[in-house]
């Protein structure tokens, strides 16, 4: 089982655990990364691409994020730029980043470097199957295989941070200001992202305004 970020993390057990670990205490670092172990380890399969699959393991993605999260802890203490989780998130983010780069886009030219290394990762499969409705009687099966098409086409003419949006809200159960932080940007400005890339796909299935699109 995952283990659940500890509780209150604005001033509770979690704030204590940043201030001793940022102090050398290590059972309190220990504790205080362990807590988030599991929501980055699902964030990093999410968008590992499929051809490293025999290389490279979330868990060792997220290990990498967490000894960076060591090295700048007390930097992080005293600076605060975002909350915690989202501070991980991207340090994860950018050793998946560096993943990509190192296993995928080796000896390539700027172009061909530009197409394939765009980390063809698990979770567009995932969210089409998220954002298209679940009749699951067997009539329906051709339907719904159209309406993944559809969304796959909708979902391919999101920006990629518009579509990075609904990944972090439906794949990974982030709050908004959640996104916000890991964006760098406004709470409101998020939630207007989330808004416009689900009218954007919206606007291209047309008369098709099922599935959890909240």
């Amino acid at each position: 089982m995952e283990s659940a970020p500890p509780d209150d993390p604005g001033g509770g057990e979690e704030e204590r655990l940043l201030r001793e670990a940022a102090r050398g205490d290590q059972e309190a670092l220990r504790r205080l990364l362990e807590g988030h172990r599991g929501r980055l380890r699902r964030m990093v399969a999410l968008r590992l691409d499929s051809r490293l699959a025999a290389r490279v393991d979330a868990s060792d993605v997220v290990q990498e994020a967490m000894l960076d999260a060591a090295r700048k802890l007390a930097d992080y203490e005293r600076e605060r730029p975002l909350p915690l989780y989202p501070w991980l998130h991207r340090l994860a983010a950018e050793r998946l980043a560096a993943a990509h780069r190192k296993h995928l886009c080796k000896n390539r030219s700027v172009d061909r470097e530009r197409a394939e290394c765009d980390c063809r990762d698990p979770s567009a499969a995932l969210l089409v199957d998220q954002l298209v409705a679940g009749d699951t009687t067997p009539g329906h099966h051709m339907l719904r295989e159209e309406q993944r098409q559809r969304v796959r086409e909708a979902l391919g003419q999101l920006a990629a941070t518009d579509r990075e949006v609904l990944v972090m809200r439906y794949l990974e159960d982030l709050t908004f200001p959640e996104i916000a932080a890991i964006l760098g940007v406004s709470e409101g400005a998020a939630k207007m992202r989330h808004l416009r890339a689900i009218e954007k796909v919206r606007s291209l299935l047309k008369d098709d305004d099922s599935g959890p699109l909240r």
